[in-house]
């Protein structure tokens, strides 16, 4: 059978290999991105790693993610984060949303309620061991509208990504006229942690993660335009309205040549996204030096052709299974049985490694 993991190195990151290997204590940054159901595929990754590998360092490690990201890396900071992982596995493949009466699809405030009441089931009572983890500091991608989009409205949003949309066909930096990146970052002792990443490429606010805040920004990271409601004026941090940190940052494509190490990047695909508006804009997917200390771990084509409908989970499965919850149930939960070959691989290579099978990223 055909190896199902694939390995992408930038050229810092290879030369590292190439000479140490790869030991967990070589980590510095975890990456998390957006992408809906896909992430359900890194389950057993996660698992793995922060369960059995990551345990064998010592060294702090910044976990970065948006949307679904966001929600894996806050439940890496939980004690025992392999049953965390598991039970996120089974509620995002259980979410279900029914249209209210007299409606084809379930409304926006309807998703939200619902995700927030997930979020506190999930999180509640255990927001202490996320925020002060000895070894793991969080780092909570949202985006925050600007001018028009200051908030959400049903005029307001459809203009303003419009304008969005159009801008940064132009240029990705342009785009910050209209959204924001505004990272929540857990502490670091008694100070708010050092963003791992430059922001000269994108207008960027850091805002300390705290108990207060935390609910807010992990569903503000999660909350798609249109498909859930924007969270307004979140505690600690500057008024307006706050969408899923994969507008900005759909599958961080940051700025990461000063870590003092290796940037782990479990992801569903080779390339690595800057924006949610940049996903048909090829040019922007190519490799730039922002990723030369990136590792990326992502399944092959070959094994991603052999999952039920022979691709990812991901969200258009909302809306073919609408009216057979258990049938997305059952296709959803034997992808992410599958991807359990990706973390033995994994683990395998770890124990002998092999540069041959290291692409360039």
């Amino acid at each position: 059978m055909k190896a199902a993991l694939r390995l992408y190195a930038g050229p810092v990151a290879r030369r590292h290999l190439a000479q140490h290997g790869l030991s967990a204590k070589d980590v510095r940054v975890i990456q998390a991105a957006a992408g809906g159901p896909k992430g359900l595929i890194l389950g057993p990754l996660d698992r793995f790693l922060f369960g059995e590998w990551l345990p064998h360092g010592q060294q702090p490690i910044d976990l970065v993610g948006a949307s679904i990201g966001a929600w894996r890396m806050a439940t890496a900071c939980l004690r025992n984060p392999v049953p965390a992982f598991a039970r996120l596995e089974h509620d995002y493949i259980h979410q279900d949303y029914q249209p209210e009466p007299g409606r084809s699809r379930p409304t926006a405030a309807q998703v939200s309620h619902a995700f927030a009441q997930g979020l506190q089931s999930h999180y509640g009572g255990r927001l202490e061991e996320v925020l002060s983890h000895p070894r793991y500091r969080l780092h909570v991608m949202t985006t925050r509208g600007r001018g028009v989009l200051h908030r959400d409205g049903p005029w307001r949003t459809p203009v303003g990504y419009a304008g969005a949309y159009l801008t940064n066909l132009v240029h990705r930096h342009a785009m910050g006229h209209w959204l924001e990146r505004v990272v929540f970052s857990s502490r670091d002792g008694v100070a708010t942690a050092a963003l791992p990443f430059d922001t000269h490429d994108y207008p960027s606010q850091q805002v300390p993660l705290s108990e207060d805040n935390f609910m807010s920004a992990v569903q503000a990271s999660c909350s798609i335009p249109f498909v859930l409601q924007a969270v307004h004026d979140i505690a600690g941090a500057p008024r307006g309205a706050y969408w899923d940190g994969g507008i900005s940052d759909y599958h961080l494509h940051l700025d990461t040549r000063a870590v003092d190490g290796l940037v782990l990047y479990p992801h569903f695909q080779q390339h690595v996204v800057p924006g949610w508006l940049d996903k048909a804009l090829r040019w922007r997917h190519a490799f730039t030096p922002f990723l030369d200390q990136v590792l990326v771990l992502a399944p092959s084509a070959e094994w991603v052709a052999r999952l039920p409908n022979g691709k990812l989970p991901d969200r258009t499965d909302f809306t073919r299974y609408a009216k057979d919850f258990s049938t997305r149930v059952k296709v959803w939960t034997q992808a992410t049985s599958m991807a359990q070959q990706l973390a033995d691989e994994f683990s395998d290579w770890l124990q002998k490694p092999d540069l041959s099978r290291v692409e360039p990223l």
